[in-house]
């Protein structure tokens, strides 16, 4: 039987506990495959940025999630994608199926992707299943 392709598409919160409780949980359930998918959405620390520095970051925060979901033994792939989440998604999807989308966001407040619509957004556009996460940022070491 062939593997789960999971796409899981988030930012600030690529790190968090809840998302490798997540991916804990999918793997118990069968034999999964993860793409992390991490858009190169500018900062919303700065209010001046340039596409590389934003480039630099989201491959930052992918290196430090994916060796987090690797030390749970996760098949796990990842990739810094466009700016624009949906943009991103596109491109990951046309490069392999997947099976479910994980759309991981800050909690309503914080999270411009959940001020976007993002989750219903992504369902409503690609025809997947969508499940949204909601953690809180990996506190920075």
């Amino acid at each position: 039987m062939e593997p789960r392709n999971i796409l899981i598409v988030a930012n600030q919160t690529a790190a968090g506990a809840h998302l490798k409780a997540l991916v804990r949980d999918r793997m118990a359930a069968g034999s999964c495959r993860f793409t992390l998918l991490v858009p190169a959405t500018p900062s919303g620390e700065h209010l001046t940025w340039t596409e590389g520095e934003a480039r630099a970051l989201a491959e930052e925060r992918l290196a430090e999630a994916v060796a987090g979901l690797r030390e749970l033994g996760a098949d796990v792939e990842g990739r810094v994608g466009d700016p624009r989440p949906l943009s991103a998604i596109g491109d990951a999807l046309l490069e392999r199926a997947h099976d479910e989308i994980v759309v991981s966001t800050l909690p309503p407040g914080a999270s411009r992707w959940l001020k976007q619509d993002l989750p219903h957004r992504v369902e409503r556009q690609f025809l997947l299943p969508v499940t949204h996460v909601v953690v809180e940022p990996a506190s920075k070491p």
